[in-house]
């Protein structure tokens, strides 16, 4: 009877979680911050991407990130050089972020003072796809040094991807990358999810990344507008 007890205590959990994920998708939606759940496996730059994503956007709009680790505050004082609100979240021997980390983190923050708010999930492509977070978009970053079938490994993921972010294309050659491969595989298991190619280093592709999160922003809005 152990199996059925656990699959019951995780649907219990999964369903707090849930809940309390709409209650924050409702207060996002009041206040108007579009929120970007980013999830990865480790090492695949989601820090660095996240780091000029904010330095880019920093420049038009109010932008904020919580960053989830399992230890150490690095990322987040490597994030506060950009200028950006960055709080983190250590959590131990926890494998992703929940909703009430979340809730717990933004207690104390103006909502309303904030157009964009990023949240770094921990690095992990299986326990972070069970949990929403309340974000009006999810994005899954592939580096192009982790090979063409992570799609195929981790299909779950990709499918509950709104946009797939392939990072470090600088370096796509010398890993003797193969993009048709990448692409046909991210389609095969989300057909039609959009692919955007980027070098946070290099800064190719990121002018791409900020309009697809611009225009995401914008249709976000008007679907708040018509709703409302």
């Amino acid at each position: 009877m152990a199996n059925p007890r656990l699959l019951e205590i995780r649907q219990g959990v999964l369903s707090k979680n849930d809940r309390l994920a709409a209650e924050l998708r409702g207060r996002f939606v009041q206040a108007g911050v579009f929120v970007i759940n980013l999830l990865s496996s480790p090492g695949a730059g989601k820090t660095r991407l996240l780091e000029e994503t904010l330095r880019l956007l920093g420049q038009r709009y109010r932008v904020a990130a919580l960053v989830g680790d399992l230890a150490t505050d690095n990322d987040a004082r490597r994030l506060a050089r950009s200028g950006a609100l960055v709080r983190q979240i250590v959590t131990g021997d926890l494998c992703h972020l929940e909703a009430d980390m979340i809730e717990h983190q933004l207690a104390d923050w103006d909502l309303n003072a904030l157009d964009f708010l990023f949240i770094e999930n921990v690095g992990n492509l299986v326990c972070p796809t069970s949990y929403d977070l309340g974000e009006a978009a999810r994005v899954v970053l592939l580096a192009v040094t982790e090979g063409e079938d992570k799609p195929l490994k981790y299909p779950a993921t990709f499918v509950s991807a709104d946009g797939v972010v392939v990072t470090k294309i600088d370096i796509a050659s010398a890993v003797e990358f193969d993009q048709v491969a990448a692409d046909a595989n991210i389609q095969s298991v989300h057909p039609g999810v959009p692919v955007l190619y980027t070098s946070a280093r290099s800064g190719a592709g990121m002018d791409t990344w900020i309009a697809w999160l611009e225009a995401r922003r914008n249709s976000w809005q008007l679907l708040g507008q018509a709703s409302a």
